[in-house]
């Protein structure tokens, strides 16, 4: 059997590099290494310029909801700097200079007891120190997640959907490394005291569909669930009503249906931290796109520079008119070609203009209904985009805009190549400071 949901988009996955080997990046001549990656305040630097940092020393301090950030080389902290995200954020980054010797910090040691002796409180901390977040996209702290679905969620949902084009990452881990994927799920089962594992994986990938299964067939904790190839299948409210048939309410949580979801990386993540002691300083990363010589996956520490991808990849064949961190459905599009990769960036993605379909001159809504039809969040997307184009925002949060995921099928199905989603974004944004405004009142 094969889930899925309703509505959705079938998209080319131009899955370019899902047989290649992940490689260990060449050690990058410096990083840039931002106090934000995550959902929540940025943390503050706790090193100076001339200080002589360690592979995994702690550089930024998390204060309230947010993770510590750790160095990803050592080396000497060259400059603290302000740069601006891609949403036009500025935020503080730390420069270090690789010294290429790749000295660990004495801070990092695996975990003391065995796992069986570990409280939810100490799982709970040791994912906090480490500085894990979601590394699917939504970047939220993990450890953050965990303390919420802590005696409200029966079923842990392992996302391997990874349904945006071009990117394997996930795929290649669990070929080359599925036990760290595997324990990391038994170290969140532990946590959260539940007894039941799901594996979402879509039916494009079944080399690695057929890994997990013999995992899980050595275990009654764990189940492989095959999705039907289909975006945004990998959206955790899409999984949610495909695995279990429960449509989650605007505003609600996968919590809310008893059910909690992490990353197959994520896991990854969650397992070297406690195994080894490591923080999350490095990630895999799908380089590709059209304007790249040799597309490839890496290892890569975080705070390298999106131009040194390109140059391990043997250089760029031609100009590109977009570099995307992420999918390009859900990717954002940065300017910089130095922007660093952050804990929560799967890809980074170089696209000639040739691969970037324009929007018309004068784009006009005929009412054709694909973006409604096409809407796994089951709105009205090309309402609520003109509501948001008139400046109606109380109009167009009526019509739901809340509950827009941001998933880009609108855009994507649209034959006028109309920017919906933007103009949605638009709206999330105007209505909150609406709402914030209020409250104030």
């Amino acid at each position: 059997m094969r889930y899925t949901f309703r509505g959705g988009v079938h998209l080319n996955d131009r899955k370019n590099t899902a047989n290649i080997q992940t490689e260990l990046l060449p050690p990058p001549p410096e990083v840039s290494i931002p106090m934000s990656q995550h959902i929540g305040a940025p943390c503050r630097p706790i090193v100076g310029v001339g200080d002589h940092v360690l592979v995994g020393q702690k550089i930024g301090e998390a204060e309230g909801l947010g993770c510590p950030v750790h160095s990803s080389v050592s080396g000497t902290v060259k400059e603290l700097c302000e740069v601006y995200t891609p949403a036009g954020r500025k935020i503080q980054n730390i420069v270090i200079e690789n010294d290429g010797c790749g000295t660990l910090s004495p801070d990092i040691a695996p975990l003391a007891k065995k796992l069986s002796e570990c409280s939810t409180e100490e799982i709970v901390d040791r994912i906090r120190e480490a500085g894990i977040s979601g590394m699917g996209g939504a970047a939220f702290p993990t450890y953050a997640k965990i303390s919420s679905a802590v005696g409200r969620a029966e079923l842990i949902i392992v996302n391997c959907a990874e349904c945006e084009p071009y990117i394997t990452a996930n795929h290649r881990l669990i070929l080359e490394n599925p036990a760290s994927v595997v324990n990391g799920a038994k170290i969140l089962m532990k946590a959260l005291g539940i007894r039941k594992t799901y594996f979402a994986i879509e039916d494009n990938k079944l080399d690695a569909a057929n890994v997990l299964e013999e995992f899980a067939a050595k275990s009654e904790l764990f189940e492989v669930k095959l999705m039907r190839t289909k975006y945004p299948q990998g959206d955790e409210r899409q999984l949610v009503y495909a695995l279990t048939g429960k449509e989650l309410a605007p505003g609600k949580l996968p919590a809310d249906a008893g059910v909690v979801i992490f990353n197959a990386e994520t896991c990854a993540a969650i397992y070297n931290a406690l195994a080894t002691g490591m923080p999350l300083i490095r990630r895999i990363v799908t380089v590709d796109g059209d304007c790249v010589r040799r597309p490839m996956n890496f290892l890569v520490p975080v705070g390298t520079r999106a131009s040194y991808l390109a140059e391990c990849c043997g250089g760029l064949v031609k100009s590109p008119a977009r570099i995307i961190f992420g999918g390009p459905m859900m990717g954002q599009a940065v300017w910089d070609k130095d922007s660093p990769v952050t804990k929560g960036t799967s890809a980074v993605l170089f696209l000639s203009s040739d691969e970037i379909s324009p929007a018309a001159q004068e784009p006009v809504c005929i009412s054709c209904g694909k973006c409604v039809r096409h809407c796994p969040m089951h709105l009205m997307p090309c309402y609520i985009a003109r509501y948001s184009r008139a400046n109606d925002f109380a109009a167009a949060k009526a019509a739901g805009a809340m509950s827009c995921v941001e998933c880009g099928s609108c855009s994507y199905i649209c034959p006028e190549k109309i920017e919906i989603v933007q103009s949605i974004r638009k709206a999330k944004a105007e209505i909150r400071a609406m709402d914030a405004k209020a409250k104030q009142i």
